[in-house]
């Protein structure tokens, strides 16, 4: 257990990132929020490429454009994967899940879009 500081804060030196937020209690939700950024911006990047508008990428949804904003919205970790799934279709995509063992998840999210994701600050 990591000592408390006279402040009442926790001394996290020397501890991991995943450490410090299981202690917090929040890794699950930082996680699904992580994963719904990487998302977002890849079907945005997807739509940018195709120059495809948010109007026309929520007709061929057959959905409304707030519904389009909900997808989109990094925050927004409540869409289904069929959601997902379709949106990922509209644009010739395919979306593709995986369940590891929690120490190959940082190779996994290592590529050239999460790298530059995290570079921009989004």
């Amino acid at each position: 257990m990591k000592k408390k500081q006279a402040n009442g804060a926790h001394n996290h030196s020397g501890s991991t990132f995943d450490s410090f937020l299981e202690e917090e209690g929040i890794r699950e939700e930082v996680e699904a929020v992580a994963v719904k950024r990487i998302l977002a911006w890849q079907l945005e990047q997807a739509m940018k490429e195709q120059q495809k508008t948010k109007q026309a990428m929520a007709r061929e949804l057959r959905t409304s454009r707030s519904q389009l904003d909900r997808l989109l919205d990094p925050q927004n970790t409540a869409v289904t994967i069929d959601t997902v799934t379709r949106a990922a279709r509209v644009l010739g995509k395919r979306l593709v899940l995986r369940i590891t063992e929690p120490g190959k998840v940082r190779k996994a999210v290592r590529t050239r879009e999460r790298v530059s994701l995290v570079r921009r600050g989004g």
